[in-house]
């Protein structure tokens, strides 16, 4: 299979433009418009040699192949290759998106281990593998699995990048909103750099899952630009 022609036989030129809004850090040129249902059938096309040769293969040349990527990556069963394929993979992504679609079942039966790789992976000078991190951080250990110490991962990073204090902002609000008497002194101590704090603020005001209340006090905690 020749993956790139797949991929541009599913062509969508409308969603090629509204996708090169959304992802303004990289060449149009590089996008060629596949929605993520294509994607997602294309991925259960490709059998296990196909996939092999293609993530090892890098980099790629265009922002489908990385999403293809990170679902091909998401689709493995066993824990070790999915971290060994993803350590390779996340120096070569360079947007949200890709990072975003990033989600290995396998994780969920292995969160002992993840948290060290997370851990990690905040600390890279690269910031998409930051985002990584703390979109694993946020999909898989705020509910079960939470535990307030692992607040300080994110809470620690300091970066001048937006897509990630933007992820930041985006893993306090949640964790507000499951975990709020073990989250709001994040806030009230003054953990977070100050964009990202109010911005932690606006995104959590902005949620149906935080009450009235809660949503009337976080503004009391506004920092004043």
């Amino acid at each position: 299979m020749e993956i790139i022609n797949e991929l541009k036989s599913l062509q969508d030129f409308k969603y090629r433009d509204f996708q090169a809004k959304l992802i303004p850090n990289i060449d149009k040129s590089t996008i060629i418009g596949v929605r993520m249902p294509d994607l997602r059938k294309l991925a259960k096309k490709i059998d296990e040699k196909q996939a092999q040769i293609f993530m090892e293969d890098l980099p790629h040349t265009y922002y489908e192949e990385n999403m293809l990527h990170s679902i091909l990556v998401s689709n493995m069963k066993s824990y070790d290759d999915c971290v060994n394929h993803l350590e390779r993979f996340l120096p070569f992504v360079d947007n949200w998106a890709v990072c975003d679609c990033i989600s290995p079942k396998i994780f969920t039966k292995n969160t002992d281990k993840l948290i060290g790789k997370i851990k990690l992976w905040a600390q890279s000078s690269h910031p998409y593998t930051i985002r990584v991190a703390i979109c694993l951080l946020m999909k898989y250990f705020l509910d079960d699995e939470f535990k307030v110490e692992y607040l300080k991962i994110a809470s620690d990073i300091r970066s001048e990048e937006y897509y990630v204090n933007m992820m930041i902002a985006w893993f306090f609000a949640t964790a507000l909103a499951k975990q709020w008497d073990d989250v709001i002194f994040v806030l009230e101590d003054n953990l977070l750099e100050s964009w990202t704090h109010n911005k932690t603020i606006q995104k959590a005001r902005e949620s149906f899952r935080i009450t009235p209340a809660q949503k009337q006090y976080l503004k009391s905690l506004k920092k004043r630009r």
